[in-house]
């Protein structure tokens, strides 16, 4: 029997590919990366104070491109590719056009397709570890911390973990989407650069108000909602209405990144039931965190971290990595893991009920061994990186401009219109001023600077 024409094998379509596949992952692909351009963009940008919207919504456009250029220069052939060592790929480009027509190291995909894939989750882990560091990290310094941190932690985190080729992928972690890659990675990452960055200024730590709560939901929503993460906005909001009084808005979108944040690890593996169980914990169990335990505990009283990642993606990532654990259903994992016995991809509860204990235990412990093990490397790697850049430049800002934030940084600001409906002219950036008309004297007349 033979195949339609527009399913014949040819140079263009080889045998191995399948168009389905190939087309869905670039449409995931994409979502994905809108949730970090616009969405992370417009949130970060409009859920800070006026003064650090330009700021904050260019660190995180600054980090995508700058990722994508590393991400295709070294970084994904060193997440993905030939084994160096147990945790990490050697070093190589991926801009070969033969090599971009091959198979991928997994599925019926070209590694075009997987470049780009991998990368839009590179990229917005970069964007999350900034949410720690707003409203005071030195711009330069950002710019070097994003190569440096994808190259000596991304890389190591997501071959260990993502590569089959990686230590913990053989031992049989869990890790759907990226609960450990990205959410506990960035987490602890940005804990971590917070605490050696700096707090912001002591008027900024008491009040930072959103500048545009619309534009925050709006950078929000792009964020994608399903079941678990809308348990966990509505259990969010529930604890805030019962224990504040009123229902908040910026909690609710807390929440729904909880929600999100917990499901990554467990996606496509757990019941819809534990899906709506997990998004209750995530609703929850950061919830107390950052609003009871943040307040008790020295040191996340004493690191400034901007939007509690710490809170909103380590303790959820965590959370999220250890109820995969426990919920994980083995045929799910076979279907997408491609395997075929009992001692890898089981949760524990599974494991009860079918009478492989010793398999839920051991899933259990891999899934915690992760957790130790992207906490203790990022804290590491984090603290190494932000000494060697604090050797080259400051970290934190100047007091003057932390006191007066995008126009002294940027020289621009995010809104026009100042007052009453004055029009706001910079006089740090040479595009919002004429070139001044020479004098009678052919010299040219300079403004003078308040």
């Amino acid at each position: 029997m033979s195949l339609p024409s527009n399913l014949n094998p040819d140079e263009a379509s080889p045998p191995w590919l399948n168009k389905g596949d190939n087309s869905w992952q670039l449409t995931a692909a994409t979502l994905v990366g809108l949730q970090s351009v616009p969405g992370l963009v417009i949130l970060y940008g409009s859920i800070v104070k006026k003064k650090w919207a330009v700021n904050s919504a260019f660190m995180a456009l600054y980090a995508f491109a700058a990722v994508l250029v590393c991400w295709v220069g070294w970084g994904y052939r060193m997440s993905f590719g030939d084994k160096f060592i147990h945790f990490l790929g050697v070093p190589n480009v991926s801009l070969d056009a033969q090599y971009l027509i091959e198979q991928a190291f997994l599925g019926y995909l070209p590694n075009a397709t997987m470049i780009y894939f991998q990368f839009v989750f590179a990229a917005i882990t970069l964007i999350l570890v900034a949410g720690a560091l707003l409203g005071r990290m030195n711009f330069l310094a950002w710019m070097l911390f994003v190569p440096l941190w994808l190259t000596f932690s991304y890389t190591i985190t997501a071959y260990s973990i993502w590569c089959p080729e990686g230590w913990l992928s053989k031992k049989g972690i869990i890790d759907y989407s990226g609960g450990y890659v990205i959410h506990l990675s960035s987490g602890v990452a940005g804990f971590t650069a917070a605490y050696w960055v700096g707090p912001r200024t002591t008027k900024d730590r008491e009040r930072f108000p959103p500048n545009n709560i619309l534009l925050m939901l709006a950078g929000a929503a792009v964020l994608n909602t399903h079941v678990c993460t809308a348990t966990s906005l509505l259990t969010w909001l529930m604890l805030d209405i019962i224990f504040f009084g009123k229902p908040s808005v910026i909690g609710a979108t807390q929440g729904m990144i909880t929600g999100l944040v917990c499901i990554t690890p467990a996606a496509g593996v757990v019941q819809g039931w534990a899906a709506i169980f997990m998004g209750m914990m995530s609703g929850s169990i950061p919830w107390y965190t950052m609003m009871v335990l943040h307040k008790k505990i020295g040191l996340l009283k004493q690191v400034d971290d901007t939007m509690a990642v710490f809170h909103t993606h380590a303790v959820a990532g965590s959370l999220g990595g250890i109820l995969t654990g426990l919920f994980a259903v083995p045929k799910l994992n076979r279907l997408f893991y491609m395997v075929d016995n009992w001692q890898h991809y089981i949760g524990f509860f599974y494991g009860l009920h079918t009478g492989h204990t010793t398999a839920g235990f051991k899933q259990l412990g891999i899934q915690l061994l992760g957790i130790v093990f992207v906490v203790l490397l990022n804290i590491f790697t984090t603290s190494v990186i932000c000494l060697l850049i604090r050797l080259i430049i400051p970290l934190r800002l100047a007091e003057d401009e932390l006191q007066t934030g995008d126009d002294a940084i940027h020289g621009e600001e995010a809104y026009a219109l100042w007052g009453d409906g004055e029009k706001y002219e910079s006089k740090l950036n040479s595009i919002y001023e004429e070139f001044p008309p020479p004098s009678k004297g052919g010299e040219v007349q300079m403004n003078q600077m308040a």
